[in-house]
């Protein structure tokens, strides 16, 4: 689907436009999104738009890198949105020129509906139409930051419910999900901190030092996105320390299970001893003849079981 909107000169909005509208010039500035287009859509960023091969390229195949390249009159961005429920990412692609904003994305994503229902609500609002294209690609990449904040805030809820069942869950259990959550903090982190560099990029462009407004707005989704990269790097230190302490906690239940295996080991080795003796059966053993042998043989046994309990204890292996 292909839509769009532009304001003419004399500052009236008018949406549902088509090409042959914008190719008349009447509008200041317009915005084209390309939403799930077809390949007959797709085609005119090259016959309508002239946009560099390079560009159309990065739009039509794989998943791209956050990034901004410059060409002679326009700005190439692209830009990844965030499914909040499996982490997975949606490029979307804008070409921002003097007089009009091309959006370019392959699935239907909410961000940029809202981002086109607020311009259009918008409308009365000269100083937002003032700002160009800017206005309207500000306001597509602060809902795609914005989309961010549920999946990082969703990860510190599960670390704190991790917390709680720290002493309740094996730690096998535990540390399957310590895992989980590092795999979806990395996710995360090689969407947001891309984004924070290309934010970064626009900020110190050439092409926008004289538009203040802008540059302002564009500041602001920076500062979002090191808050966000900042929450990722602090959660990511707190799966470590969690992995680490379950780590620790494992092998110190291990360590007790050793112990106790081994006291009782030691304990029955000597009595495994006597026993071992007086089972051979030989003819010639005179303590086999004795009325009261068995009896000194178990005394004997149980003497060295409670001396060496006793010297355990007195060694702190119980503690």
């Amino acid at each position: 689907m292909l839509r769009i909107m532009g304001v003419t000169r004399d500052h009236k909005v008018k949406a549902d436009l088509s090409l042959e509208d914008v190719r008349i010039g009447h509008y200041i500035w317009c915005w084209v999104d390309f939403n799930e287009p077809s390949e007959e859509e797709s085609e005119l960023l090259a016959s309508f738009f002239e946009f560099h091969p390079l560009a159309i390229e990065d739009c039509l195949h794989v998943l791209q890198r956050p990034k901004l390249d410059y060409y002679e009159d326009y700005q190439f961005l692209v830009l990844h949105a965030m499914n909040p429920d499996t982490l997975s990412t949606v490029e979307v692609d804008l070409f921002i020129g003097s007089s009009y904003l091309v959006s370019y994305h392959k699935k239907p994503l909410n961000e940029v509906d809202q981002a086109w229902e607020n311009m259009l609500n918008g409308t009365r609002n000269r100083k937002i139409w003032s700002q160009g294209p800017y206005a309207a690609a500000y306001m597509i990449i602060d809902s795609l930051v914005d989309n961010y904040f549920p999946c990082v805030y969703s990860i510190e809820d599960d670390l704190d419910e991790l917390e709680k069942l720290g002493g309740r869950e094996s730690v096998e259990v535990l540390l399957n999900q310590v895992f989980a959550l590092r795999s979806r903090l990395l996710k995360l982190r090689r969407t947001i901190v891309p984004m924070r560099d290309l934010m970064y990029r626009v900020l110190n462009s050439q092409h926008i030092q004289g538009e203040k407004e802008p540059r302002v707005h564009f500041s602001d989704i920076y500062d979002h996105l090191l808050k966000l990269s900042e929450m990722i790097d602090s959660n990511r230190e707190m799966t470590a320390d969690l992995r680490d302490s379950y780590i620790s906690l494992n092998s110190n239940r291990m360590n007790g299970i050793m112990k106790t295996l081994t006291v009782i080991t030691t304990v029955f080795m000597p009595l495994t001893l006597i026993a071992g003796i007086y089972g051979m059966n030989f003819v010639n053993m005179p303590e086999l003849e004795w009325d009261y042998g068995y009896y000194g043989v178990l005394t004997l046994m149980g003497v060295l079981s409670i001396w060496m309990i006793l010297s355990f204890m007195r060694r702190g292996w119980f503690k």
